[in-house]
């Protein structure tokens, strides 16, 4: 993201060239008259001083202030506007734009600026700040919580549309709960479509975990009450519900969703979404909370995501934190969600977007 912002910056700090402008006068040389005596020669005329530079160019984006250069008001403003064009085509939702505004707006506005610390960087600087403070939630501390948790098994919840790898990532989660020794079943809900049944045996057996399953077509509710007694029975850590996805305007898939939550009353829901969607995991994260309740979320495909706006304004709309991040096709790449990271992602030198 943050090298779309730069070039951005770049090109409106470039001074615009009128068509058809005249080029500029080229100054004519004073000939120097020849000496008729010996001696010294005749000085060369002193050089034109550079002109000034103009309100369009780099150095007029300052004025002057004591210890350093003030950025000037209608350069902040520009900056802005461009900064909400970029933002908007990075995924980021309006609202998170609109704070990233305000808190620019505040720390640059008038500012004295170090000698060698340029408008780029400050702006930078603010930028990082800002989604530091929007990625800034409670975060959920899967392993500790669990351990910590007086009910056992602790069940775990899985929401989210078609085609997000919501299936892909409960196994990745199953394997990374083992790491963790921590003990696991995975429910097969989805019993819609018996790809999704056959899709987590398959991976069951790569991993190691038991898969309850029941005929296609089956109540999902049954197949997640018969999880959780498995895993009683057993005295297994964790059940992960895998459940059909659905949209969040489907009303029949949502009630059916909130009767599994009923009958296994979960201690975390998580709503899987594809950063790669954009603005539409935001709505379907902000509706899924809505319709059903989310504790979380896990954003899959963030590797392939080159904006990274989707992380920004999932979490800042539902005021839900980022538990888990998926980078990758393996069983190893579901990684803890961490800001900073984030963070680093999208505003290191060389990021794409």
């Amino acid at each position: 993201m943050w090298a779309a912002i730069k070039a951005r910056l770049k090109r409106s700090s470039e001074p615009e060239k009128e068509e058809g402008a005249p080029a500029p006068p080229v100054a004519a040389s004073t000939p120097v008259a020849p000496s008729s005596r010996p001696g010294p020669l005749a000085k060369a005329p002193a050089p034109t001083p550079p002109a000034p530079a103009t309100a369009s160019g780099p150095e007029g984006a300052f004025t002057d202030g004591f210890f350093g250069h003030r950025l000037k008001e209608g350069t902040i403003e520009d900056v802005l506007d461009d900064l909400e064009i970029v933002l908007l085509q990075s995924d980021v939702a309006l609202p998170v734009i609109e704070r990233m505004r305000r808190d620019l707006r505040k720390e640059l506005a008038g500012r004295k600026l170090r000698f060698g610390v340029d408008a780029e960087e400050a702006i930078r600087r603010s930028l990082e700040h800002s989604a530091r403070a929007v990625l800034a939630r409670p975060p959920i501390e899967l392993a500790g919580a669990i351990r910590a948790s007086a009910t056992k098994p602790y069940v775990i919840l899985f929401v989210g549309v078609n085609g997000t790898g919501k299936t892909t990532t409960i196994a990745k989660l199953a394997g990374w709960l083992a790491k963790q020794k921590l003990t696991s079943v995975i429910a097969a809900g989805d019993t819609f479509r018996a790809g999704a049944i056959e899709q987590l045996l398959v991976h069951g057996e790569r991993i190691g975990v038991r898969v309850v399953r029941q005929q296609e077509g089956s109540d999902p509710a049954a197949v997640a009450f018969d999880a959780v007694q498995h895993a009683k029975a057993k005295h297994l850590d964790v059940v992960l519900v895998d459940t059909a996805g659905r949209q969040h305007t489907n009303e029949n898939l949502i009630e059916e969703a909130k009767k599994i939550r009923r009958v296994v009353a979960p201690a975390l829901t998580v709503f899987v979404g594809d950063a790669l969607s954009g603005n539409d995991v935001i709505e379907q994260a902000r509706l899924f909370d809505e319709a059903i309740g989310i504790d979380g979320m896990i954003l899959t495909k963030l590797d392939a995501d080159a904006k990274g706006g989707a992380a920004l304004s999932a979490t800042f709309v539902t005021k839900k934190p980022i538990v888990f991040v998926g980078v990758g096709q393996g069983y190893a790449d579901l990684l803890p969600f961490d800001p900073d990271w984030m963070v680093r992602r999208l505003f290191e030198e060389g990021s794409a977007g």
